[in-house]
């Protein structure tokens, strides 16, 4: 079967949930047997979302090859079980770069580079090359932002294009708001209408729309927006808010989306999807009762997306754990030595995030203290690991000026300091340890017993790390050293085995976590925070 392309558009507003509706497409294509990847294009002009703040544009997610990517691959990733690559986010920038690379070589002999056709075609280009790498029978394209903004104006040109080029073999889903006006009681369909018309002004046709709603669209309503539309009435489909994003799949499926895609893409209609481990999940979401109560102890945690996949990591394992995720999120600029307590005495387990900088790390610090000191299941990932050693170096081993040369670049204590090969970097932009490295358990430790292997691969984010100078000082005084990388013997994995569950990870586990399959640790570490409740209420 030839490569089939779907674009997935927006308009009216932007976070309707693009990202969202192109995982459930993808997962639904895929419970049919299909190839499936999914794409995302980014109209900023930053080359990738790795050097910009978290209140900007939330988490940084960061995909196997190394590849610093927006958060919506994390949504791919966890609705499907692909696993995406540097090919899957293009931004602005990226293509512009890779144009002026091109006319720097001389490439367009001489001719003016403009907008159409060079920054179009090598648009066309990135959309296309996915299809080279992987042998796909679907490849979805979510175009960022919405329909009308002036940045997002050649990736619509380039969608045009290429709808003309290859004919049956792509259509275009637009995703649009419908408001309920509370005054007037009402549903309204106008800002739906101008956005399609704003589509249909730049040459594109929607194929499909998805109403984004908070009330029920009725029957006339769908028809009346698609008389006004040109598309199909069985193809306006809504999407209603639910408890649950991981409802959406099913959602889309009770409204035959992936049919209606099949049939306009000429492909045979056959049998159901296989949806049976994705609506065993949401049955055991349905059913659990009791409640774990886990907090997340950072500086961003106002930003519900800053920390967006270790809290999908968290619901995912409270759910495989039968229990339902009561998440509290802890500012850790707002807590200290003598208020910590009152923060986290009703918590069954901590999670001490990941970050940069020196705001906020006094605090993590404190929690860290606390957490020890009352044996609570701790989780400590990249920096919240890095922080476990310092808290220790500090407290345990009475190195009181131990520090990271993140934070004190002349510590003289560097428990944790700058990896070798980071010493002459002065760019920031793509230059940490990223992607997935091997790491080597310990098999008695709690992370081998947890994913039920001593060798596993996870992906990292870091320029900074255990110093081993000290490996010996912190063995001897109880914090063993679990895991490492194979080669570098860099330190990956810190426990200490003498309490209930207290681990940190130099990488990011929570990047792997899936709804099919969720990372080992997490459901560990939950597990811990459960048996630990129970404990406490006896």
């Amino acid at each position: 079967m030839e490569t089939k392309y779907i674009f997935v558009t927006g308009g009216v507003v932007s976070s309707l949930g693009k990202g969202i509706i192109s995982s459930s497409v993808a997962c639904l294509l895929k419970a049919r047997g299909y190839r499936v990847t999914i794409q995302k294009f980014d109209p900023y002009i930053n080359i990738d979302p790795g050097t910009l703040n978290p209140y900007e544009h939330g988490e940084c997610y960061v995909t196997v090859d190394g590849h610093e990517a927006d958060l919506d691959l994390g949504h791919y990733e966890r609705f499907t079980d692909i696993q995406t690559t540097r090919a899957n986010n293009i931004t602005t920038g990226r293509i512009y770069q890779s144009v002026i690379d091109k006319e720097r070589r001389g490439d367009y002999l001489g001719k003016t580079v403009q907008i159409v056709p060079h920054i179009t075609d090598e648009i066309k280009r990135n959309v296309k090359l996915l299809a080279n790498t992987g042998n796909f029978d679907f490849i979805i394209t979510e175009i960022g932002g919405t329909v009308g903004d002036i940045e997002s104006l050649p990736f619509i040109e380039s969608v045009r294009q290429l709808r003309w080029e290859l004919g049956s073999n792509c259509i275009c889903i637009h995703l649009t708001y419908v408001p309920y006006i509370a005054a007037a009681k009402e549903l309204k369909t106008k800002p739906t209408q101008h956005s399609v018309k704003q589509l249909q002004e730049v040459g594109i046709q929607p194929d499909i729309l998805v109403l984004r709603t908070e009330k029920n669209i009725t029957p006339e309503v769908r028809r009346k927006i698609a008389l006004f539309c040109n598309v199909a009435p069985e193809a306006v489909i809504q999407s209603i808010d639910v408890p649950t994003i991981y409802e959406v799949p099913i959602k889309m499926h009770e409204q035959h989306l992936d049919e209606i895609i099949l049939k306009k893409m000429g492909v045979p209609v056959e049998g159901e999807p296989h949806m049976a481990p994705w609506l065993n999940f949401l049955e055991k979401m349905d059913k659990a009762t009791e409640d774990v109560t886990i907090g997340i102890v950072g500086k961003y945690v106002e930003l519900q997306d800053a920390y967006k996949s270790i809290n999908e990591s968290l619901f995912q394992a409270a759910t495989y754990n039968d229990h339902r995720l009561n998440l509290r999120f802890i500012h850790s600029e707002k807590v200290n030595n003598d208020n910590i307590e009152s923060y986290l005495k009703d918590l069954d387990g901590v999670v001490i995030a990941p970050g940069f900088g020196q705001r906020g790390i006094e605090g993590k610090f404190a929690a860290l203290k606390w957490c020890r000191e009352h044996n609570v299941p701790t989780f400590g990932i990249c920096l919240g690991m890095q922080c476990m050693v310092i808290e220790f170096a500090r407290d345990v081993l009475g190195l009181e000026d131990a520090n990271s040369t993140e934070m004190e670049p002349s510590a003289k204590n560097n428990v944790i300091d700058l990896m070798e090969e980071q010493k002459s970097i002065s760019n920031l932009g793509g230059t940490m340890r990223l992607g997935a490295y091997e790491c080597k358990l310990a098999p008695d430790s709690i992370a081998a017993k947890a994913y039920g292997s001593t060798l596993v691969k996870e992906r990292h984010r870091h320029r900074f790390e255990f110093n081993n100078d000290y490996r010996e000082q912190f063995e001897a005084a109880g914090m063993k050293c679990v895991g490492e990388n194979p080669a570098t013997h860099l330190v990956e994995v810190v426990e200490i085995p003498s309490l209930r569950w207290f681990t940190g990870t130099q990488y990011h586990p929570e990047y792997s976590s899936t709804v099919l399959h969720p990372n080992p640790l997490f459901l560990s570490f939950v597990k811990a925070a459960i048996d630990y409740k129970h404990e406490k209420n006896k």
